[in-house]
């Protein structure tokens, strides 16, 4: 079988699943992966006969595509904030959402930490509660809660180096896969293996960070059975029928255990955007954000 062959036995097995210019992008993914040819190569090789190997392995990537399973889960990997994650069934596959929403906390992060390293320089920098001056520190604590594949915590650390980075989940699989992501990039992080909402922390942080499951029950069957039937339920789902039970926990730890000034960062149900910023009434300051889809996706706070 040759390359142009397998591309049009590719499109017209999946033609159900995907439309054509999906499968001609899917097809190159693997096509990359499996044989090493970028783009321009492929159209160069067209008459290029495979394996039967290398056909083999088509063929099986056909069959696990038909039943709906993610193409990024079967390749194993994908791409994030410029980093290569790894990603397989216990584990959400990133979305942009969380790109935007690590994009924008890196910001907010650093303009904080300039902002305060200002006041620190001024001459009235020792009239000021230091308490308030966290975030000037050399070593930032971050708090990462729900970590999947470990891309929050893993970007922050990046761009944060300095920073003490702990992440929370309850899916030991999934701590498995952060910390393989983790060693692959050589990035020291903390995670450790509990239950949030049963678990009481004991230290301060001065950012909290999380996209925990936030879909409510009831919108079960607004779910794409490629998501449900494929990527982790309990990633996805509330536990309760309280879609909101993250939240409240994370809004009544942060009054005890996130710095003054500390900041906050949560990923959200565009749904449930009123009701979960009204949770974080006693901050400082706080703020619903929209998503580049014009929905309601983040909450940024300031204690």
């Amino acid at each position: 079988m040759t390359l142009s062959q397998l591309k049009k036995h590719f499109s017209d097995s999946l033609s159900e699943v995907y439309t054509d210019p999906e499968s001609v992008f899917i097809f190159q993914i693997f096509a990359e992966d499996i044989l090493g040819l970028n783009n321009f190569q492929q159209r160069q090789s067209a008459d290029l006969e495979l394996s039967d190997e290398n056909a083999n392995r088509f063929l099986q990537i056909i069959s696990e595509l038909k039943t709906g399973k993610p193409y990024l889960q079967i390749l194993g990997e994908t791409e994030f904030y410029g980093m290569k994650i790894s990603v397989d069934e216990n584990v959400l596959i990133p979305r942009p959402e969380t790109e935007e929403l690590l994009e924008f906390a890196i910001k907010k992060i650093r303009d904080a930490r300039c902002e305060m390293q200002d006041v620190n320089n001024s001459e009235f920098s020792k009239e000021k509660d230091t308490k308030t001056l966290q975030l000037s520190n050399s070593c930032i604590k971050i708090l990462d809660i729900g970590t999947g594949s470990g891309i929050i915590p893993l970007v922050l650390k990046k761009h944060f180096p300095e920073a003490e980075v702990t992440s929370i989940d309850l899916s030991e699989k999934a701590l498995e896969v952060a910390k393989k992501n983790a060693d692959f990039h050589q990035l020291e992080v903390n995670f450790i293996h509990a239950d949030y909402l049963n678990l009481d922390l004991n230290q301060n942080f001065d950012v909290i960070i999380s996209n925990p499951p936030y879909i409510g029950i009831d919108e079960e069957k607004e779910i794409a059975d490629s998501v449900k039937g494929f990527e982790p339920t309990m990633a996805l789902f509330s536990p309760t029928s309280d879609a909101l039970i993250f939240y409240r926990k994370i809004a009544e730890d942060s009054k005890i255990y996130l710095n003054k000034n500390g900041l906050l960062f949560l990923e959200i149900n565009q749904k449930l955007g009123q009701e979960t910023l009204a949770l974080y009434k006693d901050f400082s300051h706080s703020e619903l954000i929209k998503d580049f889809s014009g929905n309601d996706r983040f909450i940024f706070g300031v204690k």
